[in-house]
């Protein structure tokens, strides 16, 4: 049985170092490939920690850290993030970024997505929101790396009520496993009314 505890300011730091290690063995795993370092993920996920209204969400099995979410103001995000919004005139301040979720392979299958999602749209909404959205990497369906049988999660995504947005895409850069430097990768907007 997962347990759920949802940290913000100074609280962040106690889990900082178990989310970096989970989000560098997690999204090491398509669509992401990523190749992440501590010293990076340290530096990513203090901002959580410095950030009014962000809130970081750890699943535990007992004592284990088995799990994260992040989530925080847009208007507290990268430029890459942001600036896709205000391009269209969408008021960043009343937008709540749920930034990424991870999860061990062996927790999943207990709901601890739907309770990701739960705790930081409620966050997003004890800061006045209106929306909420997160960004998802855009592969080829022929990408090399794609295992077989590979299911995206939009069919989950959109049981929450999240819809991709036609044309709101940003890019954001990262290093691939195997890859001598990082590349700019295509994300996709989700967004639903909070």
């Amino acid at each position: 049985m997962l347990t759920y505890t949802s940290l913000t300011g100074p609280a962040v730091a106690s889990v900082l170092d178990d989310v970096a290690r989970l989000r560098i063995l997690v999204f090491r795993d398509f669509p992401y490939l990523y190749d992440g370092t501590l010293d990076y993920e340290r530096d990513y996920l203090a901002r959580f920690a410095a950030s009014d209204g962000a809130v970081v969400v750890v699943a535990r099995d007992g004592a284990r850290v088995v799990g994260a979410a992040t989530g925080c103001p847009l208007a507290a995000e990268h430029d890459a993030f942001k600036a896709p919004f205000s391009a269209r005139g969408l008021d960043v301040n009343r937008i709540f970024y749920c930034a990424e979720s991870v999860l061990l392979p062996d927790c999943r299958g207990q709901g601890a997505g739907h309770r990701f999602f739960d705790l930081r749209e409620e966050q997003g909404r004890e800061l006045g929101a209106s929306h909420a959205t997160f960004c998802a990497v855009q592969r080829p369906q022929d990408h090399p790396a794609r295992p077989s049988g590979y299911a995206p999660l939009d069919p989950f995504w959109r049981k929450r009520g999240y819809a991709p947005v036609d044309g709101l895409t940003t890019e954001f850069s990262w290093r691939d496993i195997g890859e001598p430097h990082d590349t700019l990768k295509p994300m996709q907007f989700w967004m639903r009314d909070l």
